[in-house]
């Protein structure tokens, strides 16, 4: 989007990226332009809206009852695993999180006094101000990653079952709002629709929210429905591993709602609800596919966390410990890693051979990450190639450089020339979960 001063149509790879809205691309391209484009640029916007959730809910948890609760609602957020790695991930997820945040916050708000807490002064004017929150979180919840941006609508409408005697409609005005909503969404989606002939909602709705719902992607999730209906409980499960180390007080959690709750506590539990079982229907399935629930399930700990047994002691000690490993992996684990990666490993021993004007091509490492790494010296496109086309690339005119299997580039050592260049690295391809062993043969002269 940068080097094409287009900040409508995502790319990728010179072909058209439709898996996300523009949002986070918008703040990647921000922190590009005053850091650089570099690891840390790429991620920090993630850890912005990581941090921003957690001040929403440190102002959010004083509001229910005293600094206490908003400061462990921002602590257990922020120190669960599942946070902890995206919110240092170049992807959507976070800004989503934080959307829907502002949004059950705000429609929370909107239903404060029927939740049992007193009207504040110049109660109809705060509305106003909720309500637009409301609708404009919304709207940028689209952008950030989708319909699942509109989820509080649906925890708002849940109320109905215990807030019998409350008019939603007086108080949300749903079709004024809805409205401004789609606006927001609107003054992107509809040129973005416009140039690519329909093709980003028929993709980006039909494939990645339509498909992905009922249907398997990527090999994430069950294909059968024997399968299907058996991992119905994964996000129940994996939450204990997702939300650690506070999950461990989840089943002391629930035992004691179970008993007594209130009205908030349900606002609350409808939220966290909405997510688990909407994730828990579509067949694509990934760990970190509920975190738009996190925020509410930290509030709902901490607003209980003085009634658990040994809970204070247990959080001093959790947060000390998690703040540890954090450090730990920054730190140390990290560091150890990095050589494992066979793509960084590629680049570091290239990077002075390559040349601007470059082509790049892979047999059987179709990584992005080659991407990440090259095309800020080789300003050519990725392409994948069979084993009997690497001769004919090779041979083109222009610099250029494949990386492949190191079986394939033996195979083909009596066919490179004396003036190219060949590097080799071994490591581990996370996403393929295996060994690799790699070659870079590359061609400086025409």
């Amino acid at each position: 989007m940068r080097e094409r001063s287009d900040y409508v149509i995502p790319y990728f790879n010179d072909k058209y990226r439709f898996d996300k809205p523009a949002f986070i691309y918008w703040t990647q391209i921000a922190s590009y332009s005053v850091f650089g484009e570099n690891d840390f640029a790429a991620r920090l916007p993630s850890a912005v809206a990581a941090a921003l959730t957690a001040v929403l809910l440190f102002a959010w948890g004083r509001r229910l009852g005293n600094e206490r609760v908003g400061w462990w609602a921002a602590i257990v957020f922020t120190l669960c695993l599942q946070v902890f790695i995206h919110a240092k991930a170049a992807v959507a997820d976070m800004w989503l999180v934080f959307f829907v945040t502002a949004a059950h916050w705000a429609g929370f708000e909107l239903l404060a006094d029927s939740l049992g807490r007193e009207p504040s002064p110049g109660d109809e004017r705060l509305r106003k101000f909720w309500r637009f929150t409301f609708y404009i979180a919304l709207g940028f919840g689209f952008l950030a990653k989708g319909p699942l941006g509109w989820l509080p609508l649906l925890t708002v409408v849940s109320t109905k079952i215990f807030l019998r005697n409350v008019s939603l409609t007086r108080r949300f005005w749903f079709v004024t709002g809805m409205l401004g909503a789609l606006a927001i969404v609107c003054t992107w989606g509809i040129p973005a629709l416009i140039r690519t002939n329909g093709e980003f909602f028929k993709v980006g709705i039909g494939r990645h929210v339509v498909e992905r719902s009922f249907n398997v992607m990527e090999g994430h999730g069950a294909n059968s429905w024997n399968t299907y209906l058996a991992a119905m409980p994964f996000y129940f499960l994996t939450v204990f591993l997702s939300f650690f180390p506070w999950s461990i007080k989840l089943p002391g959690l629930t035992k004691h709602l179970w008993r007594k709750r209130d009205a908030i506590d349900n606002y609350f539990i409808a939220g966290i609800l909405i997510v688990f079982v909407i994730m828990s229907l579509v067949k694509t399935k990934l760990p970190h596919y509920t975190l738009p629930a996190f925020p509410l399930l930290s509030l709902l700990l901490a607003r209980h966390l003085s009634a658990l047994r040994g809970s204070p002691q247990f959080a001093k000690r959790a947060a000390i410990g998690a703040v540890a490993t954090a450090l730990a992996i920054a730190f140390i684990a990290f560091p150890l890693l990095a050589p494992t990666f066979p793509s960084a490993q590629l680049y570091k021993l290239s990077r002075n051979d390559l040349l601007p004007e470059m082509d790049f091509a892979n047999i059987d490492y179709a990584e992005p990450s080659v991407v990440w790494y090259f095309r800020g010296r080789a300003h050519g496109f990725f392409r994948g190639l069979n084993p009997d086309q690497l001769e004919k690339f090779m041979n083109f005119s222009g610099p250029r450089f494949a990386i492949v299997p190191t079986s394939v580039a033996q195979a083909f050592s009596a066919k490179i020339h004396p003036d190219w260049k060949t590097y080799q690295a071994r490591g581990f391809t996370i996403v393929k979960g295996r060994p690799t062993d790699l070659t870079m043969i590359l061609k400086q002269s025409q």
